[in-house]
C-alpha cells in the first residue's frame, strides 16, 4: 500500500480587523488632509433631473479627491417648481437667490434670499416640494446633506412628482 504524503501549507497570515481599521482610517486622515479644499463651481455641470436643475458640488463621484468627503453638496435652480419627493430631513438648504416656498407634508413655508430651510427629522422622512415665486427669474439653493447620518437613518427615497423640467427617461415603476 502506497502512502502519498500530504503537506499543509501553513495558511497565509490574516490582517487582524483592528489593523485593517487602522489603516482605513490612516488613508481617510492623509486623504482628509491632501484633498481638494475648493470645488470651483464654474468646472461643475448643470445636470436636469427628476428635481429640476442640479450642480453637483460633493458627491459620491469626488469624494476621493475631496479634504471632506461623506457629504453631499448641490445647488439647485428652480424655474416653476421642483418635483415632490419624501426623504429624512437633517439636512440644511441655503437660499443663494430669489424667493419662494416649501411645501413639508402639506404645511408652506415661505423663503427668500439669504434664508435656510431645514427639514425637520421624523420617522418615514418627510415630503417636500420646492416652488419659486418670480417667474422672470430662477431661485436657487445650496444643500448640505451628511451622508453618515443620511444612510444610518435608512436613507429612505420616495418620488411622487417631477419636475415640469424633466423630460428623461420612463422611470421604472417603482419610481414613478
Amino acid at each position: 500500500m502506497e502512502r502519498q504524503l500530504e503537506t499543509r501549507r501553513e495558511s497565509e497570515p490574516r490582517e487582524l480587523v483592528q489593523e485593517s481599521n487602522w489603516a482605513y482610517q490612516d488613508r481617510r486622515r492623509r486623504q482628509m488632509m491632501e484633498g481638494e479644499v475648493v470645488v470651483r463651481g464654474k468646472d461643475m455641470p448643470w445636470e436636469q433631473n427628476r428635481q429640476g436643475y442640479i450642480k453637483y458640488l460633493c458627491h459620491t463621484r469626488n469624494w476621493d479627491t475631496l479634504g471632506v468627503p461623506l457629504w453631499s453638496v448641490f445647488v439647485h435652480r428652480i424655474k416653476n417648481h421642483s418635483g415632490k419627493h419624501t426623504h429624512q430631513g437633517g439636512l440644511g438648504l441655503f437660499v443663494l437667490e430669489g424667493r419662494g416656498y416649501t411645501v413639508v407634508d402639506g404645511v408652506r413655508y415661505d423663503w427668500e434670499k439669504n434664508d435656510l430651510i431645514l427639514l425637520p427629522v421624523k420617522p418615514g422622512g418627510c415630503e417636500h416640494q420646492h416652488f419659486n415665486m418670480d417667474a422672470d427669474r430662477p431661485a436657487e439653493w445650496l444643500a448640505f446633506i451628511f451622508t453618515v447620518f443620511r444612510d444610518a437613518t435608512g436613507n429612505l427615497r420616495n418620488q411622487q412628482e417631477m419636475s415640469p423640467d424633466w423630460h428623461g427617461p420612463t422611470l421604472p415603476p417603482h419610481m414613478a
